[in-house]
């Protein structure tokens, strides 16, 4: 057996250094600067395998952990530990064999650096991230994002200037993929923080998985691949590469930026891109192969890995296509991408690294042609058998199959993959320790040359390896695990232990049904110790649901028409669950999940419990009180404060009636509702109040209605006189209705969110006013136009409304226009002498108001369709009072210039923020 030999165009020495520069384009090392030794990259990649331990070590104890934390770390350890430090090794070493040079002790000492910040910056990010301390993950994210930029500008730094053999070019793959890094990190850094938006989940995995370690993959595997092979590279193989560089990079690029802005169509294209590039590569990784078929452990390895990238992305692809055609958006994206990384991790990333390694190592230690093929042998061994039981082993997981043959399946593949580790030990002593005797050995060869020793084989060849019989017995090894697991229900036999976890129980699923704000059935009955899944399928024509459970356990909210699998977990006693919507479960939207065995209750949250991973907007838990007691009304509002717009402008002169077209857009916001108060409020056109609609007795008002929110929405207009059965129908998100009405009638009337429960969708910003004028309504110099209304604020600063404090009828703040005290802060303005007319509607929930202006008296008041008095001399009124859902307006003007207050006369509200300012001036 001969020594591995590089194909001609190739950058990779089997001595174990890079080449040494062809002519004079290199820089000649000085003396202080001597290149390093052949083991010196292998040295440098011990991080690797000691990331690796870590991996298997978070497999085997994975139990230990919670569900959520275990996937996660088990995948970053490999993927931001083990892979990671793996890239910033050898695609230094193949930059240096691609550009025909040396790295000097000064680079090395760089690159020691690098590591470094890299690997501990990838530590602290685990760190922080298990233990949820976010100013950690910041520090770690911050680190790894410094030393890959710093790797990616000494790489493009040492390109300049060079002169690069045939595939010097593939460098610019290791450079891209350095660029794209930081922004993956800093997603993924971000969502540590606040991982409410779905999308940028995705985002981040596109970019890390498919940006930085498949571009890096991809502009290896077109040298390595065929020098594995020990065959010489396809001659348009450079080609390729050059031409899939930007296919590649853009489509992740494009299929990233669409995720992050939720556009489906720019994630399907972009990753119908990615796939068009890894098909343009694939062409002469397939030439490679014809000419020499993979044998090794190395090649089949890479090999496979190359079909579990390609097939994954190809999934995505139809996922998105999918999720286009059939209306379910982003659903089905999600939903695949969270089903196909676990095999991007498993497949693809840690194939390549293991196979990758595999040949390497070997090469690079070096020692000459006995030493080198002493490792590779002893990294081959069982290679055939160990990949066909890994490979049979993660497509048995990706089938529909039971729990229990999915754990079995998996071990499988665990202990296939998992000895490397032992290999890779067993493979470096047996060449460290062949290049020992290599002195002995040149003895022997030279004592045969001078007859002083008979001649005779060195060194006994021994069998070659059945490789096709090692494949056979792999497979053979997985079908009969499969086998048995699906004979034998070791539960049912009592074999096995007391259930503990979810692969030790029996699975049964039950589908339910969510519509009318009930779960059907709402009641399950298991065994106790069964595994429990619910498809829940929403078939409400128009609502938006979810369902968590009080073990933590949270659903994604689906849309009229989707379904969903929710793995409930191992059921030991009853478990209460409900949709998290904002007053869903008041509204009775609640279920239960008893035993029939006799293992005790499990502990239910009371009323007042925040459920972990539930803290987003618009999923707040009733009873965390905000309270009112820590708010400073009299603080400045913060940055970009903008007071809601009062003044009413008059309408244009008109023959007779006429048609005004709105369009209202629903959307979630976060909006500042006193000084430092946020609350995240369901809103029309992005203010609470909505839009103030004008027009005059006979006007048709043609409204579209569009809901961009995150649940289901709705409106009533009370200036308008028609059955309510479809114009004010519930519409689910990103779908829109006409509501079209003509004012019979003068005015300020409501309109508001009509979807249940009415006093959440009030409550949380969904109503306006609209003003008709009534024919003999006189001019005045200015008209106002005051809402009142109130907030219940939720557990936490940004929240949604709290429908313990609404039930109460607590309210925490009563404001006019929206933000407390607003006109404090930008008094509205009047002149002396001048006739104003103030609009006053009541939005309510609960509290009436009775508006008065301090310093003012009204000589007109008009309240609910009647004048109670009209320009008035000897007499006149103090207040306006109006209940909830009425209106009315007052006049008066100001005797003299001054600050005039103006207030609900409820001096509780008016102390809550239900307080203005007229500024009168000369």
């Amino acid at each position: 057996m001969n020594a591995p030999t590089s194909p001609e165009g190739s950058a990779h020495d089997p001595a174990g250094s890079p080449k040494q520069p062809a002519g004079g384009t290199a820089t000649r090392p000085s003396p202080d600067d001597k290149a390093p030794n052949r083991g010196f990259w292998v040295i440098r990649d011990i991080p690797t395998l000691l990331w690796l331990i870590l991996v298997a070590l978070a497999v085997l104890f994975h139990q230990l952990l919670p569900h959520g934390v275990a996937t996660w770390l088990m995948l970053h350890l490999l993927l931001l530990g083990a892979v990671t430090h793996a890239i910033l090794v050898w695609s230094q070493y193949f930059s240096y064999a691609l550009l025909r040079t040396a790295p000097t002790v000064r680079d090395r000492r760089r690159q020691s650096v690098r590591l470094g910040l890299t690997n501990g910056g990838a530590a602290l990010v685990i760190i922080g991230v298990t233990t949820a301390v976010w100013a950690i993950t910041l520090v770690g994210a911050a680190a790894l994002i410094a030393g890959v930029i710093w790797h990616g500008v000494s790489l493009y730094a040492r390109s300049r200037g060079r002169l690069p053999g045939r595939f010097g070019r593939t460098l610019r793959y290791y450079i891209v993929a350095a660029a794209i890094l930081p922004i993956g990190a800093a997603l993924g850094a971000w969502l540590a923080h606040d991982n409410s938006a779905g999308t940028l989940v995705l985002a981040h995995a596109l970019l890390n998985v498919l940006g930085w370690i498949g571009l890096t993959v991809a502009g290896t595997i077109v040298t390595l691949w065929p020098t594995i092979l020990r065959t010489r590279a396809d001659e348009k193989a450079a080609q390729g590469a050059a031409r899939a560089l930007p296919v590649l990079a853009g489509g992740v690029l494009v299929a990233a930026a669409g995720a992050a802005g939720g556009w489906l169509p720019g994630l399907a294209l972009g990753l119908l891109a990615y796939v068009t590039g890894l098909g343009i590569i694939a062409v002469s990784l397939w030439r490679a192969a014809r000419s020499a078929p993979p044998r090794t452990f190395s090649a089949l390895s890479v090999g496979m890995a190359f079909v579990w990238w390609a097939g994954c992305v190809v999934a995505l692809v139809v996922a998105a296509f999918v999720g286009i055609v059939d209306g379910s958006g982003f659903a089905k994206a999600q939903d695949a991408v969270a089903a196909v990384i676990p095999f991007l991790a498993a497949g693809f990333a840690a194939q390549v690294l293991v196979g990758a390694l595999s040949y390497l190592i070997p090469v690079v230690v070096g020692g000459g042609p006995t030493p080198v093929r002493v490792g590779t042998a002893a990294f081959d061994r069982g290679g055939s058998f160990r990949i066909a039981t890994a490979n049979a082993a993660l497509l048995v997981c990706a089938l529909p199959v039971s729990s229990l043959m999915r754990v079995v399946a998996s071990l499988l593949y665990f202990v296939a993959m998992a000895s490397f580790l032992y290999f890779m030990l067993v493979g470096m002593r047996a060449q460290a320790a062949a290049k020992r005797s290599g002195a002995a050995l040149a003895k022997t060869k030279a004592d045969m040359a001078a007859g002083t020793r008979p001649h005779g084989p060195i060194m006994p060849e021994g069998a070659k390896p059945h490789r096709a019989g090692q494949a056979v017995a792999g497979l053979l090894a997985v079908v009969l695990a499969v086998a048995v697991t699906a004979a034998i229900d070791p539960v049912a036999l009592g074999w096995s232990a007391p259930v503990t976890a979810p692969s030790d129980a029996p699975v049964k699923t039950v589908t339910v049904t969510a519509a009318n704000y009930r779960f059907s059935p709402s009641t399950i009955t298991v065994p106790a110790g069964t595994h429990l899944k619910i498809e829940l399928k929403n078939t409400d024509p128009s609502m938006v649901h979810d369902l968590v459970f009080a073990n933590g356990v949270a659903g994604p909210r689906i849309s009229p028409g989707e379904s969903e699998l929710i793995d409930v977990g191992v059921i030991s006693g009853t478990l209460d669950g409900w949709c998290s919507i904002i007053g869903h479960r008041q509204l009775g939207m609640v279920m239960t999940v008893k035993t029939s065995g006799s293992a005790a209750p499990a502990p239910t949250p009371s009323s007042t419990a925040t459920m972990p991973g539930m803290d987003m907007p618009g999923m707040d838990m009733p009873g965390m009180d905000h309270g009112s007691s820590g708010i400073d009304l009299s603080a400045q509002p913060g940055p970009g404060f903008q007071p809601y717009k009062a003044e009413l402008a008059p309408l244009p002169p008109a023959s007779g009636p006429v048609t005004r077209r709105v369009t209202l857009d629903i959307t979630d916001k976060k909006i500042e509702v006193a000084p430092g108060v946020t609350q995240t409020l369901w809103v029309y056109n992005g203010t609470a109040p909505g839009p103030v609609l004008h027009g005059r007795v006979g006007d048709t008002f043609v409204v579209t209605l569009v809901n961009n929110g995150t649940m289901g929405h709705s409106i009533d207009f009370h200036a308008g006189e028609l059955a309510p059965d479809k114009p004010m129908r519930t519409i689910a998100p990103g779908e829109s209705l006409t509501y079209t009405f003509t004012a019979n009638r003068s005015g300020i009337w409501m309109y508001h969110c009509s979807t249940m429960p009415m006093t959440a969708h009030i409550a949380n910003g969904m109503y306006g006013a609209v003003v008709i004028d009534p024919p003999d309504l006189a001019p005045v110099a200015k008209t106002y136009v005051i809402v009142q209304s109130e907030f219940y604020l939720g557990s936490h600063d940004g929240g949604s409304v709290d429908l313990t404090k609404v039930d109460e009828e607590r309210p925490d703040l009563v404001v006019f226009n929206g933000y407390a005290n607003q006109y404090d802060h930008a008094p509205l303005t009047a002149k002396v002498g001048e006739r104003v007319r103030i609009w006053v509607l009541d939005a309510g929930i609960d509290r009436a108001t009775s508006f008065h202006v301090v310093g003012g008296q009204f000589d007109t008041v008009w309240s609910e369709g009647r004048y109670l008095i009209k320009h008035a001399v000897d007499t006149g009124s103090q207040a306006l009072g109006l209940m909830p859902a009425q209106g009315g307006f007052v006049e008066l003007a100001f005797l003299e210039a001054g600050h005039y207050p103006f207030v609900s006369h409820f001096m509780v509200d008016a102390e809550r923020g239900a307080h203005g300012i007229f500024d009168v001036t000369k």
